[in-house]
């Protein structure tokens, strides 16, 4: 009848995220993150605060080192296991994570358990707040880099630290660029999914 609410526990909310990459290794530090989530009324804002920093961290892996790789050769994962496909660490969190949930709002059409939301996953794709500020940082060094200022960046997720650093793009980059010539007949050791 296209009537009603199609979902009871539809959430939403916002993030922004500060980082600071290092040109000239492609890694970075996540500094501050600021979350804003919209839970409904919290039955526990302990726990809903949790799931949000939980899920955010998940995400930020996601998009930025959690790599999949495949052997070509014989279609094998090369990323199996902590030694070659990187989870987020403690040391990824960022420094400065402040999370807050929208309150105050009337939920009267909301016919939900205390008028709640569901939590667990919606939160897991702000993390890639953290993805689009390193590609903010990315644009800021290559402004810097005389030729490819004006060129369309194309920054593939997870932009693991390798990505970034190739996409800083600068005269180090140049020198160990292979030519396509070299490239052609040749099977890549690993292949990205």
């Amino acid at each position: 009848t296209n009537e009603g609410m199609l979902y009871f526990y539809f959430t939403q909310g916002v993030a922004l995220a500060e980082v600071e990459l290092d040109t000239l290794t492609g890694s970075h530090t996540t500094r501050r993150v600021d979350i804003i989530m919209d839970v409904g009324k919290s039955l526990n804002k302990a726990i809903d605060i949790g799931q949000i920093e939980g899920a955010f961290a998940q995400g930020q892996g996601w998009t930025t080192t959690e790599e999949f790789l495949y052997f070509p050769s014989s279609g094998k994962i090369f990323t199996q296991g902590p030694g070659n496909y990187k989870i987020p660490s403690a040391m990824d969190i960022p420094r400065d994570f402040r999370v807050s949930l929208l309150e105050g709002l009337p939920y009267r059409g909301l016919k939900t358990i205390y008028s709640s939301k569901g939590i667990g996953e919606p939160p897991l794709f702000l993390g890639s707040s953290v993805f689009f500020a390193l590609r903010d940082a990315v644009l800021a060094a290559r402004a810097h880099s005389p030729g490819v200022a004006d060129e369309v960046l194309h920054l593939e997720s997870p932009a693991t630290a390798e990505i970034l650093r190739l996409a800083c793009v600068d005269e180090m980059v140049e020198l160990a660029r292979i030519p396509t010539a070299q490239k052609e007949g040749k099977i890549p050791f690993t292949v990205r999914i």
